[in-house]
């Protein structure tokens, strides 16, 4: 603890007098007629009476300095729809860079554009929407703003809307049209507003990045709080009613059931009580379309972390997220989904989330999943967040988590807060608990966290505490009964500016875990020597120092067991990839080195190939070598992806996966054809040998689903 409060001192009174630039300002204008959405923007009469935004500047690679080549972009609107025009000059357009078409693809990797718009000017929150030379829609959600190196605060690529792009490459470069009805937007009252903004563009084959609202190097668009800002918006009432029923019909044969078929109805609705108050119910709620999770192997003694995947959940995710690394309070995957990853059927729920007020983000859900004999119980799940804003990149919160059902409950209550200092020092903490019948000591945790950022040096420290009696049913701990202890520093070198490389980052950390005795359970240093290239490959370069202390021994693999000791060891970590954009592109990691007293080679190639914007395959291998006192083992997980887009809304994706060392081949074919939002026909197989109940027996699964939206005012 006193670390961590010098620490802390250290961090505020290195904070220095900073000189704010003014953020820049526009106006839109009401357009007299709607544009043709074709991606023409230059020849497209209603944007002729517009003027454009044009002073964008560069973040990487000459930060500060102004764009190499110019954009223009037009903001205006009508009744019902904002307009966004954007012309990209290029003038040798032959070189434009395109990687995908596919609905949210990266726009890391292709020449792109993207805007983030905070309709409330809270600083904190926005919604970004993006394209590239294909037309594609990338539509995402920003909440609790960091935007920087450690991370992108709470940012839901999954949230989607209803929206339209085009776009097309002519001889001046590329330009895109999107037309956003406001009925797919937040905002607060008032007929004519001004709104949070900022512009974005990509330039891929020069990895040049630029903005109309300047961000520093170790920003992200999802600073919100440096966005410029848009005013003139002339906002219509808003009462929105949409409805999304789906069908789905499913076959299975095979693993522990011979036989199944079925056909299930559902629907999902979503009203808006207000412009930025919104309700969502679900009924009969179904996943098939989901990708399955990619498969992982266990090398230590604690739970892994699977991600979220399923729309519902996904959307506004972050208002509910409270938690730190290992420990989120709320973790959605334990409603519908049950031991060994079973799904659960969820008879339905609702959800209420936006904001109450200019400052006040609300977020309630409940839930119900049925009953699954043998497996699990009908379960009733409730969440309630409240969020106050302040000013400075400032907040407070609480949280309450409840489960009820088979019997007993279980509830997790937080407070948390977070306090900008500055542009550079952001200070966070958390206080929770947890009720279980049963349990009645050490059901607590806490989290404290100090973060100093700036163009050059980046430093932040946490200590985490969970009890051991600490329960939270409804989320996730990797571990429990800990003291934790996180440091981190990092030092960013830009090269100079006719070198190849963009920037050197040397850093170090130290991550460790102590029980309530002072027992030393797991350390790690971490000497890392990183450099990124102007064209986006990199190289890591690392050397660590582990520890684990094992109090009784376990069972790493099957027969293999690993001894009560403590264990001190050297480890060496590489891992380099290539251009990113590039048509063939490759990656490597190497770990190899002590590991519970005996040695570990683990070795993590892949390969990828995208000759064009429709096609794309990539082989992957997490090769793991384990020789310990206890006995032997290896294994080795395969995955190979491959896609193609017929367009930007129409989609064939397959993964496979094969687990060698318990000889699992699991197979995912997904055929998508996209409507509004991401609702639409929905293709999928399934098949898995991975029944315990019934090896040998592979488990196939045939899935149709199709959803349309449906408004009804």
């Amino acid at each position: 603890m006193k670390l961590l409060v010098r620490t802390i001192v250290a961090l505020l009174c290195a904070v220095s007098v900073e000189v704010t630039l003014a953020s820049p300002q526009a106006r839109a204008t009401r357009l007299g007629v709607s544009p043709t959405l074709d991606g023409e923007v230059l020849t497209d009469h209603a944007w002729s009476q517009l003027t454009p935004i044009t002073a964008f500047t560069q973040q990487r690679p000459g930060e500060g300095m102004p764009a190499s080549k110019r954009t223009e972009v037009y903001v205006g609107f009508m009744d019902d729809a904002l307009f966004v025009g954007v012309v990209c000059y290029d003038e040798t357009p032959s070189l434009i860079t395109v990687t995908n078409q596919n609905r949210d693809a990266s726009l890391n990797d292709t020449d792109s554009f993207r805007m983030v718009i905070d309709a409330f000017q809270s600083g904190q929150h926005g919604l970004i929407f993006g394209t590239n030379p294909t037309g594609l829609e990338y539509d995402g959600q920003v909440s609790n703003e960091t935007g920087s190196r450690f991370g992108n605060g709470g940012f839901d690529l999954n949230w989607d809307t209803t929206w339209q792009a085009e776009a097309a490459i002519g001889a001046h470069g590329w330009s895109a049209e999107m037309r956003i009805p406001f009925s797919s937007l937040r905002y607060p009252a008032g007929d004519i507003q001004q709104w949070g903004f900022n512009f974005e563009r990509t330039i891929r084959r020069s990895n040049e990045v630029t903005h109309w609202a300047p961000l520093p190097r170790q920003y992200a668009m999802n600073r919100v709080s440096l966005a410029g800002a848009i005013t003139g918006i002339e906002v219509p009432p808003q009462r929105n009613f949409i409805v999304t029923p789906y069908a789905l019909s499913r076959q299975a044969r095979g693993g522990n059931a011979t036989r199944d078929k079925d056909t299930e109805f559902g629907l999902d609705a979503k009203y808006s009580i207000t412009p930025s108050l919104t309700l969502d119910a679900t009924i009969n709620t179904d996943f098939a379309q989901v990708e399955v999770d990619s498969q992982q192997v266990n090398l230590n003694r604690f739970s892994l972390f699977f991600p979220e995947k399923r729309p519902f959940f996904q959307e506004n995710s972050s208002q509910f997220r409270v938690g730190a690394s290992g420990v989120e309070l709320f973790f959605s995957r334990r409603i519908g989904i049950g031991p060994g990853g079973v799904p659960l059927p969820i008879a339905g729920g609702l959800r209420l989330s936006g904001k109450a007020g200019p400052s006040t983000n609300v977020g309630l859900l409940a839930m119900r999943s049925k009953a699954v004999p043998g497996i699990a119980p009908e379960n009733d799940f409730a969440v309630v967040r409240l969020r106050q804003e302040l000013s400075g990149r400032s907040a407070v919160g609480m949280l309450f988590v409840g489960r009820d059902g088979g019997g007993s409950d279980n509830q997790t209550w937080a407070v948390d807060g977070r306090w900008g200092v500055g542009e550079k020092v952001t200070l966070a903490g958390l206080v929770a608990k947890t009720s279980t019948p049963g349990i009645t000591d050490d059901d607590h945790a806490y989290n404290l966290h100090a973060a100093y950022d700036t163009k050059t040096w980046s430093f932040n420290t946490t200590l985490t505490e969970v009890g051991n009696g600490f329960n939270p049913e409804v989320g996730f701990l990797s571990r429990k009964n800990f003291r934790r202890l996180d440091v981190f520093g990092l030092r960013s070198i830009r090269a100079a500016e006719s070198s190849a490389i963009l920037e050197y980052k040397p850093h170090a950390s130290y991550t460790g875990y102590w029980d309530f005795d002072g027992f030393y359970e797991t350390g790690r240093w971490h000497f890392d020597s990183s450099i990124e290239w102007k064209n986006g490959g990199e190289l890591h370069t690392a050397v660590n120092l582990n520890h684990e202390g094992v109090k009784a021994p376990f069972e790493i693999s099957s027969g293999v067991f690993v001894a009560a000791d403590s264990y001190d060891e050297t480890e060496l970590s590489v891992f380099a990839s290539t251009d990113r954009s590039a048509a063939i592109r490759t990656g490597f990691g190497l770990n190899a080195g002590g590991f519970f007293g005996g040695e570990r080679l683990g070795l993590s190639p892949y390969v990828a190939y995208r000759p064009n914007e429709a096609f794309e395959a990539s082989v992957s291998w997490n090769y793991n070598d384990i020789r310990l006192p206890g006995g032997d083992f290896d294994v080795g997980l395969t995955n190979v992806r491959i896609s193609y887009s017929f367009s930007s809304r129409m989609s064939f994706a397959a993964l496979l996966q094969h687990n060698d060392r318990d000889q699992v081949l699991a197979t995912n074919l997904r055929f998508s054809w996209l409507q509004d939002a991401n609702t639409g026909l929905h293709i999928v197989y399934n098949e898995t040998d991975d029944d315990i109940n019934a090896p040998g027996r592979p488990r196939r699964e045939f899935i149709i689903k199709y959803s349309h939206q449906l408004s009804v005012y």
